[in-house]
């Protein structure tokens, strides 16, 4: 056997497939995200959207052009439902949570936790559960209802806002 370092230096144009910059790159990046991810996790600040660590301003649909996407996304999912019937073969809940709160932010509405249930498409157990995971996830905040205190309202957080931002904006 050869030495690796040496038969690197070979290849023709110097760089070899198999040169440890370009095999440990992605694998160093992803690390990288990762350590992030654990220090917001023990900083208590949840989930952090990629794009709030690097340029924000990289927007590529308007805000309009995002709310319409996650309309005609939340329409398709109950259009889905009504024809086939079971919503529990395309359940998921925390995405129709998301794209829930999405909307109602958009348009400068509240949502109660019993609302955001019934966004859910799903039974009021289950959507309680998962707002319990995207609360914990850092994806949404619950606050107490100034005009009435019996209610409890839910929205996305800025991480939650710039993920669903971010996800439009790719679609």
């Amino acid at each position: 056997m050869g030495d690796m370092t040496r038969e690197a230096g070979n290849h023709e144009g110097g760089a070899s497939p198999a040169e440890p910059s370009l095999l440990f790159h992605p694998l160093a990046d992803e690390l990288v995200a990762i350590a992030a991810r654990l220090r917001n996790a023990a900083e208590g600040k949840g989930f952090v959207a990629p794009e709030e660590q690097s340029d924000p301003a990289r927007s590529s649909r308007t805000p309009r052009d995002r709310l319409a996407l996650a309309r005609d996304a939340y329409a398709s999912r109950r259009r889905r439902t009504a024809i086939f019937g079971n919503p529990d073969l395309f359940g998921e809940p925390a995405w129709d949570i998301l794209l829930d709160l999405y909307i109602a932010q958009a348009e400068g509405k509240s949502v109660s936790v019993s609302s955001a249930c019934i966004g859910s498409a799903s039974p009021a157990t289950t959507g309680l559960r998962w707002l319990g995971v995207l609360a914990e996830e850092g994806l949404i905040v619950r606050e107490n209802d100034a005009g009435d205190h019996r209610r409890v309202l839910v929205r996305l957080t800025p991480a939650g806002l710039a993920a669903m931002d971010r996800y439009f904006d790719l679609s």
